[in-house]
């Protein structure tokens, strides 16, 4: 756990780069709205923890997933958040599959080009031999 509150703030830079998204532009945050809202923030995701562990622990298990996550935003009376968040989970595992079938799609062409080209250099070397034979025929 954090040794000091301060340990357990977000960094101020990610969270004025969302606020910034959300606003229009032309609008100017101040100093204290900065803080406060980074301060929040921070707030809202230990809340969220806490109640997500909750809910790890009530089923017996020591890791919150991404399910544990939803119900405790429904608990917690957040649920304009839940449609969101499950599009975002979504998304993130699609691009996590598309990542790892790409990633065994290179591998496999890798493993047959290397097979191509074993193939090529055993048919080169026969060539060789026979150059050798005929040569010394």
């Amino acid at each position: 756990m954090a040794e000091r509150p301060e340990d357990l703030n977000l960094p101020n830079a990610a969270v004025m780069r969302l606020v910034k998204e959300a606003l229009p532009e032309g609008i100017a945050v101040g100093k204290e709205a900065r803080n406060a809202l980074a301060k929040a923030a921070s707030v809202f995701i230990l809340y969220l923890t806490s109640l997500s562990n909750n809910l790890a622990i009530k089923n017996n298990r020591k890791t919150i997933n991404g399910q544990d996550v939803i119900n405790a935003l429904e608990d917690g009376e957040f649920q304009q958040f839940v449609g969101p968040l499950k599009d975002a989970l979504d998304a993130f595992k699609k691009g996590k599959k598309e990542k790892k079938d790409a990633q065994a799609k290179r591998k496999s062409l890798k493993e047959d080009k290397r097979k191509s080209d074993s193939f090529a250099e055993e048919v080169v070397n026969e060539e060789d031999d026979i150059m050798e034979i005929v040569e010394e025929s």
